[in-house]
Formats: C-alpha cells, sequence, structure tokens
C-alpha cells in the first residue's frame, strides 16, 4: 500500500530530520572507519539505528579515526621532523621551483634589447618573481603592478603542496586538529615573507624599487593563505570545520564555488576562441619583434604567463561589467573603447567592436553556469545519501529505494547563498588580475572588482535558486 504523506508538501513524515542525519553520518563516514560484513557490494556503508540516525563511535581525545584490527600505530615521536626545519624546507623548495621557469622566461624575453648574462637573467626573475605576488616594482615610467596570475598560481601550487608536505612530516596527517593546520600554514607563512623581503632587498636598486616591507605583507598573506589550504587538506581538519557548518551554508559555499568556475570556464572558451580567430595578427606581432627564436619564444611565454589574466577578463565580459585597458577605455559587449596598446600577442583576440544582437547570446552565458550549478546542487543532495537495510549507502544502483529528498528551504536556502560566494570569488579575482603599468594611459587595467562581484552575486543567485528549483520540482522519480 502506498505511504499516505501527513506533510502539506507531500513528503512523509520525518523526511527531513532523516536527510539532515543522513548528512552527519556522510561527514562522520569520512573521519571513520567501519567495516560491516552485510553491506551491499558496490556500497560503502556506516551502520545506523532504525530512526536513521548515525551508530558510528570516534576513539576518545583529538583523534578522529578508527584503529583497524592488527594495525598498529606509530610511535609518537617516531620519525617526526621539528615544524620550523620541516617548514623552512618545504618553503625554499617551493620558492625555488616557482622562480626559476621565471627566470628562463625572462631571461628569453631580455633579448628582445639584445641583453643576456646569467645575473641579468637571475635580477629580472626575481622582479617577476615579485611582481608575480602582486608587489609593485617601481620604473622609470611608473609602478608596474599587473601581476601575471599564471605565476601566482604556480606560486600558490607550490605553497599548497608544501602545507600538506609539512603536514605529513610533523605527523600530523589526518589528526582532524584545526590548530595544527593553522600552526603549520603560520610557520610557512613566515617563512616565505622571510624570503620575499630578501629578494626585495636584492631586487630593490636604481631603476627597480621595491618595498621590503610591502614584499614581506604580501608573502606572508600568500604563503598562509595557499599552504592553509594545503595543510587543511592533509590533517582532515576540512571535514571537522564542515560538520560545525549549517547545511545550507555548506552547501551554498560549494555551490557558488563552483558557479564562479563554470563562468570562469566560459571565459577561458571565449578568450581561447578569440585569440585562435585571431591568430594571423597574434603571429605578425611576434614576427615584428626581429629577435630570433629565443626572443619569440620569450614574448610568447611572457604572454602566456597573462593568459589567466585574460580568462578573468573573459568572464568579466561575459557578465556585463567587462574591464579596463587604460584611462578612459571601456571593453564590454555593449562598448569597446581602446586607445593605442602594447603589442602583445595576447591583445589579439579583442573585439573589434559591440557585439550588437550576438551580445545577448553572450551575457545568456553566465546565466546559463549558474543554473547548471543550482542544478548540480539539487542533484548533489538528492543523491548523496539514502539508506538500505538499516545502512547509509553511498551511491545509487538501479534498484535502490528512493533518497531521502532535502526540503525545500535547504535547497533554495542554499542557491541563494551561493550568490554572494561566487560574486566574492570572482571579485576577488577580478582585484588580482587588474593593476597598472606606469603612471601614464595603462595605469588603470583590468575588470572593476565591485562592479564584477554585484552583478556576479544578481546573477549567480537568482540563476542558481531557478536551476535548484527545477532539479528539485521535475526529478525523474527513483525506480523501486
Amino acid at each position: 500500500m502506498p505511504t499516505t504523506p501527513d506533510r502539506r508538501d507531500g513528503r512523509p513524515a520525518g523526511s527531513e530530520e532523516k536527510f539532515e542525519a543522513a548528512e552527519a553520518v556522510h561527514l562522520a563516514a569520512r573521519e571513520t572507519v567501519s567495516v560491516r560484513p552485510a553491506a551491499p557490494a558496490g556500497h560503502r556503508t556506516v551502520p545506523v539505528d532504525p530512526a536513521g540516525h548515525p551508530t558510528v563511535r570516534l576513539d576518545p581525545g583529538n583523534h578522529q579515526t578508527v584503529k583497524l584490527p592488527g594495525q598498529r600505530r606509530p610511535p609518537a615521536a617516531r620519525g617526526r621532523a621539528p615544524l620550523p626545519v620541516a617548514a623552512a624546507f618545504a618553503t625554499c623548495w617551493a620558492a625555488l621551483v616557482a622562480y626559476v621557469p621565471v627566470a628562463a622566461v625572462i631571461g628569453l624575453a631580455r633579448t628582445l634589447e639584445g641583453q643576456g648574462g646569467l645575473g641579468g637573467a637571475a635580477h629580472a626573475g626575481l622582479a617577476g618573481w615579485l611582481l608575480g605576488h602582486g608587489v609593485p616594482i617601481g620604473t622609470s615610467i611608473g609602478p608596474l603592478g599587473l601581476a601575471p596570475l599564471l605565476l601566482t598560481l604556480l606560486a600558490g601550487w607550490r605553497l599548497n603542496r608544501a602545507g600538506l608536505h609539512v603536514t605529513r612530516a610533523i605527523g600530523a596527517r589526518r589528526s582532524g586538529s584545526p590548530r595544527a593546520a593553522l600552526l603549520v600554514a603560520g610557520t610557512i607563512a613566515i617563512s616565505y615573507a622571510i624570503l620575499g623581503a630578501l629578494a626585495a632587498l636584492i631586487v630593490d636598486g636604481r631603476g627597480t624599487e621595491v618595498s621590503a616591507v610591502r614584499s614581506a605583507v604580501h608573502f606572508f598573506l600568500a604563503g598562509l593563505v595557499f599552504s592553509l589550504i594545503g595543510s587543511l587538506r592533509g590533517t582532515d581538519a576540512l571535514v571537522v570545520l564542515a560538520r560545525r557548518i549549517p547545511p545550507a551554508l555548506r552547501h551554498g559555499l560549494r555551490t557558488g564555488v563552483v558557479a564562479a568556475l563554470l563562468i570562469l570556464a566560459a571565459g577561458a572558451a571565449l578568450a581561447g576562441l578569440s585569440v585562435a580567430v585571431g591568430g594571423g595578427q597574434a603571429a605578425d606581432m611576434i614576427s615584428a619583434y626581429r629577435t630570433g627564436v629565443a626572443g619569440q619564444a620569450g614574448i610568447t611565454l611572457l604572454s602566456l604567463a597573462y593568459g589567466a589574466n585574460g580568462v578573468v577578463w573573459a568572464a568579466a565580459y561575459l557578465l556585463g561589467p567587462g574591464f579596463l585597458l587604460g584611462a578612459d577605455s571601456a571593453v564590454r559587449v555593449t562598448e569597446v573603447t581602446v586607445g593605442p596598446l602594447p603589442t602583445v600577442p595576447l591583445l589579439a583576440g579583442l573585439p573589434d567592436g559591440p557585439m550588437g544582437a550576438s551580445g545577448a547570446a553572450l551575457l545568456a552565458v553566465p546565466v546559463l553556469a549558474a543554473m547548471a550549478a543550482g542544478w548540480l546542487l539539487t542533484r548533489r543532495l538528492v543523491n548523496l545519501h539514502h539508506v538500505v537495510d538499516g545502512h547509509l549507502v553511498h551511491g545509487r544502483v538501479p534498484g535502490d529505494p528512493a533518497p531521502v529528498e532535502p526540503g525545500w528551504s535547504l535547497v533554495l536556502g542554499a542557491a541563494a547563498l551561493s550568490g554572494p560566494v561566487a560574486g566574492l570569488v570572482l571579485g576577488l579575482l577580478s582585484w588580482l588580475s587588474g593593476g597598472s603599468l606606469g603612471d601614464g594611459r595603462l595605469s588603470e587595467i583590468g575588470p572593476v572588482p565591485w562592479h564584477v562581484a554585484l552583478i556576479a552575486t544578481t546573477v549567480v543567485a537568482v540563476s542558481a535558486c531557478i536551476g535548484a528549483a527545477a532539479g528539485r520540482a521535475f526529478r525523474a522519480p527513483a525506480r523501486g
């Protein structure tokens, strides 16, 4: 006989409570190991009681793991490195790996001016390395503050790995301790700030003025943020923190990041297509330097270093605010006003003028991306958990009963919160991607951050709610 609903929305009583219990078990399953011979094949299961609440037990104390039969715990202090030593080594290695490619690229680019020598390339490489961390370089034409985001991402990736490696070296892996993760990140940040200050002192001089204090602050923030991501992953503290965040906010954070990534992916596709269409013009720009293969390779790699900036600018273009390429300029769907620009292959993909009627189709791309993020939110919430024979089963197979469905308040609340998250992410990236190329007309380059953040917040919040509601309302019923 069919179950008689006793709620106004048609769902059986207690389904929302079961979903919340399923959420708790899902997070607990990532911290614990449960072995049960009767589990269905192809599934990971966590035991739950008849009411749907988890019955997983955590070990007492600060440890969040379960010891398997026959497993030996390592001695408390055997093979562990001191935190300052491990952090210093990992930070120096991360800095070296990020610096060497910059010195090589700038060394090739210097052949444009007929200059050479390892000393000059090393000095210019340090200046470029500082610029990649957002440290402005004072020159005869004014401050250079346009950071190549590709270099920033390279440095961030190495710092992320440094946080992960130091966590393992000191024996804090999978400890579930946010305090240990923050301690690792803080130590790496201090080491990285010292390296940034030393690099600024070396570069500072006639023709390249750099503030050591400002460099230390930039490097400290970069080291703290990127290494904290790695240390949180290494200690599994992200799971511990996730359990303390309300479900709507937790899923809203995830959905907002997904929406921002989808919009950036659309921007990358647009930027790549634009440069490909203007490939002939880009080739003419490269050949105009007439410096041989080494110089042309250097200017090409230098343009690729700013390719990530172009992706963010293209995303701002799709959202509507567009970006600036100098004072009194504007590059957006409805207007293109630019003056003389540097001969850089990356700029070969600039639009010649307003898009007209086809611009409406481009403005719809971020809307579709946010709707897709909302639909993925509902799909994840519906398929994340369901109970089979008293067990919480991860994943779905044909013949399983219908999963415990989330409530409308959770779906729409998470979708609405994704708007500010996506706006914050895209606004921050817009701020990082902009800068100056001297005191002249090119002193303002890149999107206006608060314009991008405001438009992205509105577009993603509304579109994600529509996508999430559609996915929740028109979901195909599970087959019994």
